[in-house]
């Protein structure tokens, strides 16, 4: 059984990039995305788990990805509801052909975001979905609905399928730091 210096060594030195370029679909910029990818790491290590392969700690860290984000955007949301607003919110101007992911992920609510990147980019089934993100299947169903409803409304395309406007592929294969 590897330590854990060890497996958190090759995790980082292995898996980074790839945890980095999940957590951007989260939040949609990078530099966020590696303060979440380090909160999640910090989060998975930090408890004593003792993780027998970088494989679970991999897993793990996903997982904690997740839940760093929802709570990091529900404690912006509170302070900026606390704080009065400067300047309003810009629409986002109308894509031409396919949608650019970045744009169109985040129109979402955080908690929609998540159900999507879990169904179309993790490939998770829906009882999946539910389970990780403790959640029932009829609500994990309802967020991608609304997500669907939400993406269709705002660029005008039929998103029933990761295929159709979005270009999933070229995402999952951009190089990030």
């Amino acid at each position: 059984m590897a330590t854990w210096p060890a497996v958190l060594d090759e995790l980082l030195r292995t898996r980074r990039s790839a945890l980095v370029g999940y957590a951007a679909l989260l939040t949609g910029d990078v530099a966020a995305a590696e303060d979440v990818v380090h909160d999640a790491i910090v989060k998975a290590f930090s408890r004593g788990r003792q993780f027998s392969h970088v494989n679970k700690a991999d897993a793990y860290v996903r997982r904690a990805i997740v839940s760093v984000f929802i709570d990091k955007t529900r404690r912006d949301q509170r302070f900026r509801d606390a704080t009065p607003l400067l300047a309003g919110d810009e629409a986002l101007p109308a894509a031409e052909g396919a949608v650019d992911l970045d744009r169109a992920l985040a129109a979402l609510s955080p908690q929609l975001r998540v159900a999507v990147v879990l169904r179309f980019f993790d490939d998770l089934t829906v009882p999946q979905i539910a389970s990780s993100m403790g959640l029932a299947e009829g609500t994990v169903k309802r967020y991608l609905h609304e997500a669907q409803s939400a993406l269709a409304a705002t660029y005008g395309a039929d998103f029933g399928s990761p295929a159709e406007g979005i270009d999933v592929v070229a995402h999952k294969e951009r190089s990030l730091p």
